[in-house]
C-alpha cells in the first residue's frame, strides 16, 4: 500500500516538473519568435528587394524658392522684347498743289500759279520732329504787272527752303493732323521778255517789286529785265493726314510764307495735296 502511493506521489511530482518546465521555455522564447509561428502567411521574406523607386522625371517637383520665383521673373523681364515704336526715326513727304498770293506780290501776281514740294523730317517721338522742306512756285504776273513793266510776256518764280518745328497729334485710328512753324530762306526771280522800258526813267511800283530800283529809277544797264532776289522771313501752317492700308499717308496743307528784302516783299499762301512715308 505505501509502495503504491509513493508511485503515485513520483508520477504527480513528475507531471507537475514537466509543465513548470514548459511554461519556463515558453517565456524564454523572443517576440519574434511567437509572431512567426502565430501567422507564418504574413511575414515578409527577409531576401525580397526594397519596392522600385519611381524615375526622377515621375517624382513631384519640389516648389520653388521666392528668390528662385524672382529670379526667373527678372531673366524673363529681361529676355522680353521691346515694344516696337509706333513713329518712323526719318519720314518723307512730296506734293503739289497751288499758290494763293496776298500782299504786294498779289497786286502784280494772278492766284493758282502751280506749287511743288518734297521734305524729310527727323522724328524725336510720335508727336514731334524737324521738317526741312523744299519749295518750287510758279508766280504768273498779271497783265497789269506787264503793262507796268511795258513787256510782252514774262516769267517769275520762287524757290524755298523752310525749317520747321513739327507737332503731329492723332484724331482717330486714320486721321491725324499736324501744325508746323520757321525759319525760312527764299529766292524770288524773273526775266521779262519784249521789254520797251527806258533805262534810267522812273521806276514805277512793279519795278520797285521786281528787283527794286537804285534812287528810284530804272538802271540804265538794262539788267532790270531779270529779277534775283535772296529773302529771309518765315512761314507757319498746318495739315490733315489719312493712313492708308500700306502705311503711307495723305496730307492735305496749307501755309502761311512771308520774305522780305530790303523794301520788298514776298507772301504766298501755298496749298498742297500729297502723301508721306
Amino acid at each position: 500500500m505505501i509502495g503504491k502511493f509513493a508511485n503515485v506521489t513520483a508520477l504527480t511530482l513528475l507531471c507537475l516538473a514537466i509543465l513548470l518546465g514548459a511554461q519556463a521555455f515558453a517565456q524564454s522564447t523572443p517576440a519574434t519568435d511567437q509572431s512567426a509561428a502565430q501567422s507564418p502567411a504574413t511575414q515578409v521574406p527577409a531576401a525580397q528587394p526594397p519596392a522600385a523607386q519611381p524615375p526622377a522625371a515621375l517624382q513631384p517637383a519640389t516648389p520653388p524658392s521666392p528668390n528662385d520665383q524672382e529670379a526667373t521673373d527678372e531673366e524673363s523681364t529681361s529676355r522680353r522684347k521691346e515694344k516696337p515704336k509706333d513713329y518712323k526715326n526719318w519720314s518723307y513727304n512730296v506734293g503739289i498743289g497751288a499758290s494763293l498770293d496776298s500782299g504786294t506780290t498779289k497786286t502784280f501776281v494772278r492766284q493758282g500759279g502751280y506749287f511743288g514740294t518734297a521734305g524729310v523730317a527727323r522724328n524725336a517721338n510720335k508727336n514731334f520732329g524737324l521738317r526741312l522742306d523744299f519749295f518750287g512756285a510758279d508766280l504768273p504776273l498779271r497783265q497789269s504787272a506787264l503793262s507796268l513793266a511795258q513787256a510782252g510776256s514774262a516769267s517769275s518764280y520762287l524757290l524755298a527752303f523752310t525749317l520747321d518745328p513739327v507737332i503731329n497729334f492723332d484724331v482717330t485710328k486714320d486721321w491725324g493732323g499736324y501744325v508746323l512753324f520757321g525759319p525760312g530762306y527764299y529766292h524770288r526771280g524773273g526775266s521779262l521778255s519784249s521789254d520797251s522800258a527806258i533805262p534810267g526813267s522812273y521806276c514805277n511800283p512793279f519795278f520797285v517789286w521786281w528787283d527794286g530800283c537804285a534812287n528810284q529809277s530804272i538802271p540804265i544797264s538794262g539788267s532790270f529785265v531779270n529779277s534775283s532776289q535772296n529773302e529771309f522771313g518765315y512761314n507757319f501752317g498746318g495739315g490733315v493726314t489719312r493712313k492708308t492700308p500700306s502705311g503711307v499717308e495723305i496730307y492735305a496743307e496749307f501755309r502761311f510764307i512771308h520774305g522780305r528784302a530790303d523794301n520788298t516783299t514776298t507772301d504766298v499762301r501755298p496749298i498742297t495735296l500729297g502723301v508721306r512715308w
